[in-house]
């Protein structure tokens, strides 16, 4: 922050309760501001619980940006949502095309495809299958195994394929038949760049973005970049490492998140080769210029050999990421 005096445009924070990232001793001295210059809203977005927390010496200009922010987070869930009947995602996978798509649907196929070839397959929006048959499978009670047999896996690989995504114009089609698409490891990167570009239009120069995934804009209070923290993974919230972040993203993935079997063996996070669902780390981080290419290639590096991520690293300078072993309570980097 500059020493000049505190405009209505000047500063923003917004934090969201279930990141797997912790903002650390800088942001929260953000959220101490007196009550009078803070509006808050507790909610859910996109299926996980979220905050917003808004320092501004106006409380209805502060309260405009809370509704704005989620009347666009709203928009976007009937776009990328699984769970909302009538959402475009749930309309493509139900019909195997869509006619008229939104104009955000296309985008953000048309990045998942790109980083996709970029990640050689190991982020694939067409896992969804892979989350029907393990979560079929859990329910079952007439087994003494509660996952996929050989051949069901085999069977349900065969829609599993980035490629078989044709996007053209706004016409989108799956095709293979039983296809399904999931934007859970891409759609809250999205949504969190796309409230940081509403915020930066309403004319925001400093935010700390978090829908999910985190995004900094400009400097936090004291002309100081943004800290944020990097936990091993759902359940241990400690941070294992600071990351000063300048205009940057930043997301974890964690097969914590979402455990299919208890004793978390089992998770959300599914590797389109071979449908396997235990990734080769406890967590990812990685920073990047924007939260979209950040939250897909968390996704992806988890099925990655070091060698692989380093690879993808050296397209990009902006581009830095973590793995966490298993086992392990340190951090190890992975360079280009």
């Amino acid at each position: 922050m500059t020493s000049t005096p505190v405009s209505r445009r000047r500063f923003i924070g917004i934090v969201a309760a279930t990141s797997a990232l912790t903002c650390l001793p800088w942001a929260a001295k953000a959220m101490q501001a007196p009550a009078t210059l803070l509006s808050s809203w507790q909610g859910v977005a996109l299926g996980a619980d979220a905050q917003l927390h808004i320092h501004h010496p106006d409380p209805v200009f502060a309260q405009t940006l809370i509704d704005n922010a989620l009347s666009e987070v709203r928009r976007l869930e009937r776009i990328f949502s699984l769970y909302q009947e009538d959402s475009a995602l749930r309309r493509l996978n139900r019909d195997g095309y869509l006619k008229q798509a939104p104009g955000d649907l296309t985008r953000l196929l048309l990045e998942s495809q790109r980083l996709s070839d970029l990640t050689h397959g190991a982020f694939d929006p067409t896992v969804q299958v892979l989350w029907d048959l393990y979560s079929q499978a859990a329910q079952r009670s007439n087994s003494s195994s509660r996952l996929p047999t050989a051949v069901e896996l085999n069977q349900v690989l065969r829609q599993v394929n980035h490629k078989a995504i044709q996007i053209q114009d706004d016409t989108i089609r799956l095709k293979r038949p039983g296809m399904a698409l999931t934007l859970n490891g891409i759609a809250q990167g999205y949504i969190t760049d796309c409230i940081t570009e509403q915020l930066k239009q309403a004319g925001l120069e400093h935010a700390l973005v978090d829908m999910g995934e985190i995004r900094s804009l400009g400097m936090a209070p004291g002309d100081r970049p943004w800290r944020v923290g990097l936990a091993g993974d759902q359940v241990d919230r400690t941070s294992l490492l600071d990351l000063d972040v300048h205009n940057q993203a930043v997301s974890t993935s964690s097969g914590s998140g979402t455990a299919l079997s208890r004793d978390g063996s089992v998770t959300h996070l599914f590797n389109p080769a071979n449908g396997q669902a235990r990734p080769l780390y406890r967590s990812v981080s990685v920073v990047a210029g924007n939260a979209t290419i950040a939250d897909a290639l968390s996704t992806a590096f988890s099925w990655m050999s070091p060698q692989e991520i380093a690879q993808v690293l050296a397209t990009d300078p902006s581009l830095r990421a973590w793995v966490l072993p298993y086992k392990s309570e340190h951090l190890v980097p992975i360079h280009s």
